[in-house]
């Protein structure tokens, strides 16, 4: 049985490398203006916010953060490296219009899926990568405990988001009032809570965590714990290009499937060992499945070896600054996260 097995694993390994030759020789993940234009450039272009854990610049200069390794892991489903992204901070108000100028092959900057951006926009928005809601963040010494105590006070949030709405419409249906001043920059968010000049300022409540961080004295402010909206955060493209949806439909989900079978970057290698043909399929051990879908045998194998699961990504970025998984758990666990079947 053993050489059986190790026979075929030899079979399958040579069709791999004769389908990849082929693959390079023709384009990788070539079918769409989008796709095309990426593999002209040789790199993707990807509008990325600025909030710690979800995306920034290290000391050095590099991206880090929880959307830019999705970011790296589309590099690698296109080019089998996590090398060829190229990351420009955009703010909420130039990110859209960039996006849909071209500037930018895809958005990883925390965008909120809404029917607004999908059908007059005309974008097309990948699964969610983090279920957020709407949060306000006080200083304590205010003595409010739920927002609706915030009756009468002035409120920080950015302009050009859908932030500036949802305030609105929860004081309007409790019948409170408010003071809004709407601040462009996030940047500046700190210096208006912590010089008073407002009473708490706003935001997806992913973006007040790490601004709480970022205040001289975090303990003297408080997240309140009503979520305002539903924000489901998700990869957002320019419609057109129906390749460069699914690749980015499906680099998502492979992080997520992995997690759901185990398959972390530690221990990759012996899942190519597993005799489930499913599990053989999306390493790219049996290539007849990407060989269907057009992509090298081994690029979810790649993508996890080198990125991790969605598991590994979240505790690497999120993890440090407290954040607790809750939605953003599989299924399995009582979460939202759920991948399509590989097959």
């Amino acid at each position: 049985m053993m050489k059986h097995n190790t026979f075929r694993r030899a079979i399958q390994s040579a069709a791999a490398a004769a389908f990849l030759a082929t693959t390079m020789l023709s384009g990788l993940a070539h079918a769409g203006p989008t796709l095309d234009k990426i593999n002209q450039r040789g790199a993707i272009k990807v509008g990325v916010g600025t909030t710690p854990g979800f995306f920034a610049p290290s000391s050095d200069g590099k991206w880090q953060g929880f959307f830019v390794d999705f970011g790296r892991a589309l590099s690698i489903a296109v080019f089998n490296t996590p090398d060829k992204v190229e990351f420009t901070s955009s703010s909420p108000q130039q990110r859209l219009p960039a996006l849909q100028s071209g500037e930018f092959d895809i958005l990883l900057s925390g965008v909120t899926v809404t029917a607004t951006r999908a059908f007059k926009l005309g974008f097309h928005f990948g699964p969610t990568v983090f279920y957020d809601g709407q949060g306000i963040l006080v200083r304590k010494d205010l003595g409010v405990t739920k927002a609706a105590d915030l009756d009468g006070a002035t409120i920080g949030a950015q302009s050009g988001t859908t932030g500036e709405l949802n305030v609105a419409d929860f004081f309007r249906k409790t019948g409170k009032t408010f003071t809004p001043v709407t601040i462009e920059d996030t940047g500046q968010f700190i210096d208006a809570l912590e010089s008073g000049r407002v009473d708490a300022i706003t935001q997806d409540s992913s973006d007040l965590v790490g601004k709480r961080t970022q205040l001289k004295k975090p303990d003297d402010y408080v997240l309140l714990p009503e979520r305002l909206s539903k924000e489901p955060l998700a990869p957002a493209i320019a419609g057109g290009d129906d390749r460069w949806l699914e690749l980015v439909n499906w680099t998502v989900n492979a992080t997520i499937q992995a997690e759901e079978w185990g398959i972390t970057s530690a221990n990759v290698d012996q899942f190519l060992e597993s005799e489930d043909p499913a599990i053989q399929r999306f390493l790219g051990v049996d290539p007849s499945f990407a060989k269907d879908i057009g992509l090298d045998p081994k690029w979810a194998y790649n993508i996890i070896k080198t990125v991790g699961n969605y598991g590994e990504i979240y505790d690497r970025n999120l993890k440090p600054l407290g954040w607790d998984r809750g939605y953003n758990s599989l299924w399995t666990d009582g979460g939202l996260l759920y991948s399509p079947p590989f097959r």
